[in-house]
């Protein structure tokens, strides 16, 4: 279909909105339904215009052939504008009446009795409900209405936290969603370009059998996760989607966010990767929720993926944890250095960061016997990281690599968009050791850049990504991943 946002217009009369209307129509190949909106400045219009002027403009959209009206049900509401819409519908049936209702500042207040209320003040009419999402878990109600309904209806959220809404109206039967053109022709916030819907999440192929799976994470813009997994579902022709998935908060958010997953089994999730800040938050839900915990994530305190898992002996659901970060990271480190895992026994190790990822890596040299040091800059968090792994810690402000043939990055810092940061001084860096960031994006970042101009061996976080990566593909499947297309997604995105 195509929207026509006429209240955009400069000159916004009769007859420019027909012709405009003519012209749509007959730029377009095949016959394409067209929707003609005049929305109202209160409910997401641009432009002061008279209200008779708008409804004029909806009246002769009508009379020219127009597929479907956009007119808020407010102003629907009210007789006068009532009537003469109603009046022109009867007199061409081809055209239809979507009745919307817009909350630009959080959830309707009861947004089932308002469906209801659109329904009754035209039956014929297709119900649109759009609110802003401004936590993830406000999407849920819009998921319970339009699974709960039937017949033509639309249910969106606005916002970064409810783009998830827009991508899987297809899979819950919603009528349509709507995209940009291009990204500055958005006309509400979160919308998505008809190319990135089209291409990275793969609208077209969307059903209700559709699996999902997603990146938790905050912030989640940046993540490419989406794309390696949406093109590796789309070579080996899966019917899944991955999905960037924004939970802000500390773990009641969290927490609240998986419980609305497990709650809705028709939503169809299947796993989950998990990353900043949410780690630890993972593997404790999963032990609250008696599921089964990997004895290796266990060890590290950290999962980074979760696998859902339908049990449909007893009607519920289990949920799994694991963590691919560990031997993704010695992979890419034994690689880099040409060495072997055992090779790594007493290499002195400055590790930069105590979070998540750093838990993996310190597990993992410290399993193989590797001499770490943990900095941080809160030293705390790297003291008792440290103990738990029987090695060394000290502030940030300590660093020193003298001794260190290997420098590891696991914070986030000189991640996208703060290309110009780096958590380690250039002086620090020496010919003689490898350095290794496990921030991917960029692939290169100036901590290796400097660490180049240095003379020093460098790893990218990119290899990393894929080896993780590749590994969850292989727990969310049962298939292994073309690591190879994963990489090449990867630096494609990136350049």
């Amino acid at each position: 279909m195509l929207e026509l946002r006429t209240d955009y217009l400069d000159q916004l009369d009769r007859e420019s909105v027909v012709a405009l209307l003519a012209a749509a129509q007959g730029s377009i190949p095949a016959p394409v339904p067209v929707i003609v909106t005049c929305r109202d400045p209160r409910e997401g219009g641009v432009g002061n215009r008279p209200e008779s002027v708008r409804i004029e403009v909806l009246r002769a959209a009508i009379e020219a052939g127009a597929d479907f009206i956009d007119l808020e049900y407010a102003n629907f509401r009210q007789p006068q504008i009532g009537s003469k819409i109603r009046s022109a519908l009867a007199g061409r049936p081809g055209s239809r009446l979507i009745l919307s209702a817009h909350d630009f500042q959080g959830e309707f207040g009861n947004i089932r009795q308002l469906c209801r209320d659109l329904q009754q003040a035209f039956p014929d009419a297709i119900p649109k409900l759009v609110y802003t999402a401004n936590h993830i878990n406000d999407c849920f109600d819009a998921f319970d209405l339009i699974h709960q309904t039937k017949g033509d209806r639309m249910v969106l959220c606005m916002g970064q936290p409810g783009l998830i809404s827009r991508i899987l109206a297809r899979k819950l039967g919603g009528f349509v969603t709507f995209a940009s053109l291009d990204e500055q022709a958005a006309t509400a916030p979160g919308q998505l370009t008809v190319g990135t819907l089209k291409g990275l999440y793969r609208y077209d192929r969307i059903d209700a059998a559709t699996e999902l799976f997603g990146v938790i994470a905050d912030p989640v813009g940046h993540s490419l996760s989406p794309a390696i997994h949406n093109a590796c579902f789309a070579a080996q022709d899966m019917n899944r989607l991955y999905l960037p998935l924004l939970v802000q908060g500390g773990e009641a958010q969290f927490d609240q966010f998986l419980d609305n997953i497990l709650a809705r089994p028709w939503l169809d999730f299947r796993g989950f990767s998990v990353t900043i800040p949410h780690k630890h938050r993972a593997l404790k839900y999963v032990h609250a929720q008696g599921g089964f915990v990997e004895p290796l994530a266990d060890k590290i305190g950290a999962a980074n993926t979760l696998i859902i898992d339908p049990r449909a002996e007893s009607g519920v659901q289990r949920i799994r944890a694991y963590n691919t970060d560990y031997a993704g990271a010695l992979d890419a480190i034994t690689a880099g250095m040409g060495i072997e895992r055992k090779d790594l026994r007493n290499v002195p190790v400055a590790v930069v960061g105590a979070g998540g990822v750093s838990r993996a890596i310190v597990a993992g040299l410290t399993d193989v016997g590797a001499r770490v040091t943990i900095y941080n800059r809160t030293v705390d968090r790297a003291d008792e990281l440290a103990t738990e792994f029987g090695c060394q810690f000290a502030g940030l402000d300590k660093l020193s690599t003298r001794d260190a043939k290997l420098l590891i990055n696991c914070t986030s810092i000189g991640m996208h968009p703060n290309v110009n940061a780096t958590p380690v001084p250039a002086e620090c860096l020496r010919p003689d050791m490898t350095v290794f960031d496990t921030v991917y994006n960029p692939a290169e970042t100036l901590l290796l850049k400097q660490a180049r101009a240095r003379g020093a061996s460098i790893i990218d976080g990119v290899t990393m990504f894929v080896n993780q990566a590749a590994a969850q593909f292989q727990l969310f499947t049962g298939q292994p991943a073309d690591m190879g297309l994963m990489r090449s997604v990867v630096l494609g995105h990136l350049r």
